[in-house]
């Protein structure tokens, strides 16, 4: 495998600014161990959004706990498979996640995808900000609206100082928040107790229940075009499966358990927003909870917005080629997704569990192909041996600007999703037949997977093939 070249440089200082943005981080520059992906993904999931998925599960799906405990179990253990598979590319190719996606998709065919995935970390900034601002309000004497912008200001500041910030931060709430998470279900069984009659609540349907889980392998899935981002500075040797599991077990662990507690207020409180719930079931202590989980958001809307930047770059580069954004360009990229973050969150707070709902949903459609393309090439095709060089070309290099077989299977796999998606805003022929049961996750990655596979297998055959026929009939020199 080739790298792109760059200058040698001594690994950066905690306090500095990161002065890289997209750009391939040398043998020199790499630092870093294996558990600080489990602190990563472990602290930033433990938030006030997370808990949000388990309220669905109950209060809007109205699932009884138990049907939706193990639809929360079966949707994080399975998505976090597809997510974790993605740990090994940052040290083994050194760039960010979407950059990468050149390699399979063309420089140009890329481009689709990467700015779809600009949306989606918007949209989760922006609806991180809704839930700490609301939570912020509750909890001071602030309005609404200016804790909403300071709660995204505080996300702002760790996009801005970069990657080894952004580790500090999840590295220390893995504590606080874990210690928070342990704090709310002691008083929510031991000390406030559940209201009568809720245990008992909810009934079992199969479009709740599958909801549930598509919600919860949702959640996983979505983090795949972060995941390079977080270790494109470890070094090389990190290893594959030490990096798999350090990053399924804290994103699954992370995720579930804050999920398990929604699942359970949302039944206790199912007329309330999720922080008034995790308020009531912390009863004592509810403030001090309420104040730790909003404060993880600070965080994980820090992770939102650096991925946002990077992935802007990676569009500008992409079309300005041989540019290369430093420190400043990515705080202005900060600021600028930033401001339109702050007006989806203004103008969408005052029905904000079912546009999330409906987004998630509708993420999974595009997100489930991108994925099935990206892990089934690295692991099936070219088994991790990449030229880094090509990514960096004007012409995509060996990969050229348009890979044909990857852009069809991303649409292909839009496709044929479509009937079997069931949400609010598009309920699909075959999800009517099945009384609203969305698989349409499950029918994307059964179908692309070795769609890809057989389709790129062959063009790469046809085109050694070629060249090895070109070689034979060069007439030798001489």
């Amino acid at each position: 495998m080739q790298t792109k070249p760059s200058e040698p440089s001594a690994a950066e200082a905690p306090e500095r600014l990161e002065q890289r943005t997209i750009e391939h981080i040398p043998a020199s520059a790499r630092h870093g161990r294996a558990s600080q992906l489990f602190t990563i993904w472990f602290g930033s999931n433990i938030m006030l959004l997370t808990i949000t998925n388990g309220v669905i599960a109950t209060a809007a799906y109205g699932l009884s706990i138990w049907a939706a405990l193990l639809a929360l179990v079966i949707g994080n253990v399975v998505g976090g498979v597809v997510m974790a598979l993605h740990a090994a590319q940052g040290p083994q190719m050194g760039v960010p996640q979407m950059l990468q996606t050149r390699a399979q998709f063309g420089s140009y065919g890329s481009l689709l995808v990467v700015t779809i995935v600009v949306v989606m970390y918007t949209a989760f900034f922006a609806s991180n900000m809704v839930l700490g601002g609301q939570a912020l309000a509750a909890l001071t004497s602030i309005a609404e609206t200016p804790a909403i912008v300071l709660v995204g200001v505080l996300g702002v500041v760790g996009a801005i100082y970069g990657y080894r910030v952004i580790h500090a931060m999840a590295g220390a709430l893995s504590l606080l928040a874990g210690l928070a998470l342990l704090a709310a279900f002691f008083m929510l069984f031991v000390v406030v107790g559940m209201p009568s009659g809720a245990l008992g609540s909810g009934s079992f349907s199969w479009a709740g229940f599958m909801g549930t889980i598509s919600l919860a392998a949702l959640w996983q899935i979505a983090y795949a075009p972060y995941v390079s981002d977080y270790t494109r500075y470890m070094p090389r040797d990190t290893g594959v499966r030490a990096a798999f599991w350090a990053t399924y077990g804290g994103c699954v662990l992370g995720s579930l358990f804050p999920m398990i507690l929604g699942a359970l207020v949302g039944a206790a409180w199912p007329a309330l927003d999720t922080s008034s719930q995790v308020q009531n079931g912390g009863g004592a202590l509810g403030g001090v909870i309420l104040a730790v989980f909003a404060l993880s958001i600070a965080a994980t809307n820090a992770m939102n917005l650096y991925c946002g930047a990077l992935s802007t770059l990676t569009i500008g580069q992409t079309l300005r080629p041989g540019w290369q954004p430093r420190a400043a360009t990515r705080t202005i990229v900060c600021a600028v997704i930033f401001a339109v973050a702050l007006i989806i969150a203004l103008l969408g707070k005052g029905n904000f569990l079912g546009n999330f709902e409906n987004f998630m949903l509708l993420l999974l459609c595009v997100l489930i192909p991108w994925t099935a393309v990206n892990l089934v090439d690295y692991y099936l095709i070219r088994h991790g041996d990449y030229d880094i060089d090509s990514l960096f070309e004007a012409d995509g290099g060996v990969y050229g600007r348009l890979n044909v077989p990857a852009v069809c299977c991303y649409v292909i796999g839009i496709g044929v999703q479509i009937p079997f998606l069931s949400n609010a805003l598009y309920t699909g022929p075959v999800a009517t037949a099945l009384d609203g049961v969305d698989i349409s996750w499950v029918v994307g990655l059964a179908v692309i997977s070795p769609l890809y596979y057989v389709w790129a297998r062959a063009t790469r055959l046809s085109r050694d093939a070629k060249a090895a026929t070109a070689r034979v009939g060069t007439p030798l020199a001489g």
